[in-house]
């Protein structure tokens, strides 16, 4: 282990059902940060999905594992922060300060918790090649010495109907499940799991629109909104899944609607992490038009991802288009039932 470079995570392949058979187990799929811990004696790190260090991003998290009594381990699993009154991703994105006072602070208010879900290493014996149902057994008994209610171990069933039953009583719990192999060995940065993702719609307010590029030929994507308790349209995401085609009659039909302020509430183009065209103008139009798109998970008010197109609502009234209708995030006594607490 000393030597050895961190591996990378073995990752899923998204699919529109769950495998079923004697041969799968399934786990909840966490909306976290995923990490792979690794400890030597005293040196303890925290590595991205993409290879990059965590470490001085959650010193609580390597400070606890560092005061575990297990001195030598890899361990796969989901960096998670619970705040207010539920798990937050927007809590884990603010960790990603460059100013190690901010970090601290911030560790100290809102403390990480580690969930687990695979063990490649323990007392210094590389697991990799094991099947993942001799790595689980592993796992259960590194959690169950170890007593620290931030390290987490991931439910696990190999029951496909309790993992169906996850998914549609946790719409608004769960980012989706992942189903695993028994007998797969861990297989570094290889797409041999498979996920099911929890998708959920909402009908919203086009608020505007971004030209394609700078002919403004075609329409690149469409501006959601929805309505605040104050009656506000705030910008909430985008979707952009339209054909080359679409996209130019899409140009036909919004450009007579063209008419500031768009949005009353919160406004694109402003400092965003979940924006990916926040340096592009865009074009504020009446809130006549409704769509309903699907999305797959949102911070605070807005969806983290561009959305997909679904149709168009005419039958939807645009001020019925309000914040309510979005899911919220994972609720502490939904973690308690996932985790048999």
């Amino acid at each position: 282990m000393t030597d050895s470079p961190v591996p990378a995570p073995m990752e899923a392949r998204l699919v529109d059902a769950l495998p079923a058979g004697p041969d799968w187990a399934y786990e909840p799929k966490w909306d976290g940060f995923r990490c792979i811990a690794r400890r030597e004696g005293d040196d303890v790190t925290l590595t991205s999905k993409s290879g990059k260090p965590l470490g001085r991003y959650f010193p609580d998290v390597v400070a606890m594992l560092a005061g575990l009594d297990r001195d030598r381990f890899v361990l796969d699993g989901e960096l998670l922060i619970a705040a207010g009154d539920g798990l937050s991703f927007a809590a884990l994105q603010m960790r990603l300060h460059p100013a190690e006072s901010r970090v601290r602070k911030l560790a100290a208010e809102t403390p990480a918790a580690f969930m687990l879900f695979d063990c490649l290493a323990g007392d210094g014996k590389d697991l990799t090649g094991l099947p993942f149902a001799e790595r689980r057994t592993a796992l259960v008994g590194f959690h169950a010495k170890t007593g620290n209610h931030r390290l987490l171990l991931s439910p696990l069933t190999r029951d496909a109907a309790e993992a169906e039953h996850w998914l549609q009583r946790g719409g608004k719990a769960l980012d989706g499940v992942v189903a695993k192999r028994l007998d797969l060995p861990y297989r570094p940065g290889e797409r041999v799991m498979a996920k099911i993702k929890q998708h959920r719609s909402a009908d919203c307010v086009v608020g505007g629109f971004r030209y394609a590029g700078t002919t403004q030929k075609a329409v690149g994507s469409l501006l959601l909104g929805l309505y605040d308790d104050a009656g506000k349209l705030d910008h909430v995401g985008f979707t952009s899944s339209f054909d080359a085609d679409e996209k130019k009659t899409l140009k036909a039909k919004l450009e007579p609607l063209i008419e500031p302020p768009g949005f009353t509430g919160e406004a694109p183009g402003g400092q965003s992490r979940w924006s990916t065209e926040r340096s592009t103008a865009w074009q504020p139009l009446r809130p006549e038009l409704v769509v309903e798109v699907r999305y797959d998970q949102i911070t605070g008010c807005r969806f983290r991802h561009g959305t997909t197109f679904l149709r168009w609502r005419p039958d939807k009234a645009p001020q019925h288009c309000r914040m309510d209708q979005l899911a919220r995030e994972l609720k502490p006594a939904g973690l308690e039932e996932l985790l048999g607490l």
